[in-house]
């Protein structure tokens, strides 16, 4: 039976580095062969991991700062995308008037816009799209750095677990087929930490119908979880990351088939990002990427396996690597005190490292851990160390 509807939803997506001319120059170049399968959903969604702005001047914050000029909305309008999520910590990176003017140019091209706003209420509130005979209704929030609008706003629409479940109940209850978009989580790990995990189930649970995750620039595992998806990081889009590391250059865009206002099915369009664009994995590339996929969404299954999973990277991580990074931010602060204030703030009040360091000082106070099962440690060695050549 043919669905009502397709979804596609993809993941970062910023013109910058090694991609900034293509989608400035050639704006369709940049998605290759993806094209033809974005432009066949009927709703497509994507994640807008920068400011789109003029403003030159960035704000002091822990990471790097993404930018966009109002020309690069070219980019968007060309799939064209009718959704830009913008819960992540990077649309503020330019402050107020930056946001102000990334707003007034995706919505001046077509795309609708949720995750975040000029106050609290504005970043919390749903986006409900009608497709045909059916009502989506999109939630999006993040972890922020900081920039939520949990105080009144502005900000993004940040970790509010309770608020967001309640609003994704009286959607169901309307009968809308209900997806929520979430920027969290570790960078570059292959298992969702156990706060991820938790709070993506809680809202699976209140019924949304899949659940997407990106912000760890690499793919990570998905579940069906009575009948609902939870896709728990896509991996980078058009996002170029530096280096040369297989998964940071592999990503997925996730097709959802609804029917009746449920989940009919899924498919996920994998793909290869290279300095001149997507490139579809097809054949054995892409038989070899999804068995990556079916080797780290085994964990999902128990809460052993998630508890594991999340112990094998706190090994991996080790005391060498908490060293490392208390000594990076204490070097910040001697040579660029607002930003090293900045590093260390985010540590201890974003979910992401407080969990981290958290857990690994226990671990490591704990003397000799319980041995980590050797499959899981391979599978983080090899999301850490694979080049692309491979």
């Amino acid at each position: 039976m043919r669905p009502d509807l397709t979804i596609a939803i993809a993941g970062d997506w910023a013109p910058i580095r090694a991609l900034e001319p293509v989608v400035r120059g050639t704006p369709e170049a940049a998605y290759g062969d993806t094209l033809p399968g974005l432009r066949a959903a009927d709703l497509r969604v994507v994640n807008c991991e920068c400011a789109l702005t003029e403003v030159d001047e960035p704000v002091w914050k822990s990471g790097a700062v993404f930018k966009g000029r109002p020309g690069h909305v070219a980019g968007l309008a060309a799939v064209p995308f009718d959704v830009a999520c913008l819960a992540n910590n990077h649309v503020f990176d330019y402050g107020l008037r930056g946001f102000r003017e990334t707003l007034d140019v995706l919505r001046r091209n077509g795309l609708r816009t949720v995750g975040a706003g000029l106050t609290r209420d504005e970043a919390l509130a749903p986006l409900s799209v009608a497709a045909g005979k059916t009502r989506i209704t999109i939630l999006n929030f993040g972890e922020g750095e900081d920039l939520t609008a949990s105080r009144g706003g502005p900000g993004v629409c940040g970790w509010e677990i309770p608020e967001i479940a309640a609003r994704v109940r009286r959607a169901k209850a309307r009968g809308d087929f209900v997806v929520v978009v979430a920027h969290a989580g570790l960078e570059y790990i292959p298992f969702p930490p156990p706060y991820v995990v938790g709070a993506f189930r809680a809202l699976s649970d209140a019924g949304a119908d899949c659940v997407v995750g990106h912000h760890p620039h690499v793919p990570q595992g998905l579940e069906v979880r009575r009948g609902n998806l939870i896709a728990y990081s896509l991996g980078n889009f058009v996002f170029w990351q530096p280096g040369d590391l297989y998964y940071r250059r592999t990503g997925f865009v996730l097709h959802l088939r609804v029917r009746r206002g449920r989940l009919a099915g899924y498919e996920l369009m994998p793909y290869r990002i290279t300095d001149r664009g997507l490139r579809r994995l097809r054949g054995r590339e892409a038989a070899e990427f999804r068995r990556s996929l079916e080797r780290v969404s085994k964990p999902l299954a128990s809460a052993k396996g998630v508890s594991d999973a999340w112990r094998a990277y706190l090994s991996y991580y080790g005391p060498a690597g908490f060293k490392k990074e208390v000594l990076s931010i204490l070097e910040k602060m001697e040579t660029e005190p607002r930003k090293g204030a900045a590093m260390f703030r985010n540590r201890v009040t974003t979910l992401q490292h407080v969990e981290l360091w958290r857990d690994a000082l226990t671990q490591f106070m704990a003397g000799t851990p319980e041995p980590v099962p050797a499959r899981l440690a391979r599978t983080i060695a090899d999301w850490f160390t694979r080049p692309v050549a491979e």
